[in-house]
């Protein structure tokens, strides 16, 4: 099989120190999380931005100051800024892109009533509706070309795998744009190996593709994903805890657990080069 690609998505949005005490938050903290997933085996990083005291941010200066951070300490990994946000506009959502013109950046592929539940509480910790109409696809990609960002595709359902298609039909998808099968959102389909492999199943032949799997079930189905010759992400945005249920301290720790996992079933883990070259990203200051 072909190399596999290591994500690692370093600090999310709407989990905080509460939940996990090892989330980074500042810029030089992003930068050091990157460090450590990087020397573990990833290629990619996944960025969310957060102030200092860990409440999500979307200032350019804080998109800046973390992308100067991670280049300090990763020169060569690929930076993959989130877009995504609930309850801004889409021109907010998209004012880091241009300025800084990451190598990647997440593209959300459809809209979906998006939340976390409490089954033991009985309750919604938060929801709302993400807004992804194909009018917001069209601005945000034609952003992301502008940018010369490649389109990292978040499906979080499988009809968000074939909300491509108009846009592919369009001109508006770049060759190497890669699809990212996101599952156990509240709102989106259901982390189940029966799930992910209808999803596979759906991908264009000859397409990048990742498996995002967020809770504790990530083990099971990124080895699927593995098997099936996919990539897979991992990080504390995802996912707190190792194979064996003790929580990470790090996202490297998370990364060296993926690796292992890869390895294990015959895959080798790509470099950064390797990456770049699979991905076609060349690399840009």
């Amino acid at each position: 099989m072909k190399k596999l690609i290591l994500s690692c998505a370093l600090t999310g949005a709407a989990t905080n120190r509460s939940h996990c005490p090892y989330i980074p938050y500042t810029p030089v903290e992003l930068g050091e999380e990157a460090k450590r997933a990087q020397d573990a085996g990833a290629s990619i990083v996944h960025i969310h931005a957060r102030e200092d005291d860990g409440t999500p941010s979307w200032r350019l200066e804080v998109f800046e100051a973390i992308k100067e951070e991670v280049r300090k300490r990763c020169p060569d990994i690929i930076i993959n800024w989130s877009t995504g946000a609930i309850g801004l506009s889409k021109e907010d959502r998209m004012n880091h892109i241009l300025p800084t013109k990451p190598d990647m950046a997440a593209f959300n592929m459809g809209s979906m009533n998006y939340a976390i539940y409490s089954k033991r509480k009985k309750q919604f910790y938060w929801n709302g509706v993400f807004e992804n109409s194909y009018d917001t696809l069209q601005y945000v990609v034609k952003i992301m070309n502008e940018a010369g960002t490649c389109p990292e595709m978040e499906c979080f359902d499988v009809s968000h795998i074939r909300n491509a298609e108009p846009l592919k039909d369009m001109g508006l998808l770049p060759d190497n744009a890669c699809y990212s099968l996101v599952m156990g959102v509240m709102g989106g389909i259901p982390a189940t190996p029966e799930n992910l492999l209808h999803q596979i199943k759906q991908v264009p032949e000859g397409s990048s593709w990742q498996c995002i799997s967020i809770s504790r079930k990530q083990w099971q189905l990124s080895g699927i994903a593995a098997s099936m010759g996919g990539n897979f992400r991992v990080g504390l945005e995802d996912n707190f805890y190792l194979p064996n249920g003790e929580m990470a301290k790090s996202n490297g720790e998370l990364v060296e657990a993926g690796a292992t996992l890869a390895r294990s079933i015959g895959r080798e883990v790509a470099s950064i080069s390797d990456a770049r070259e699979m991905l076609r990203i060349p690399f840009r200051d």
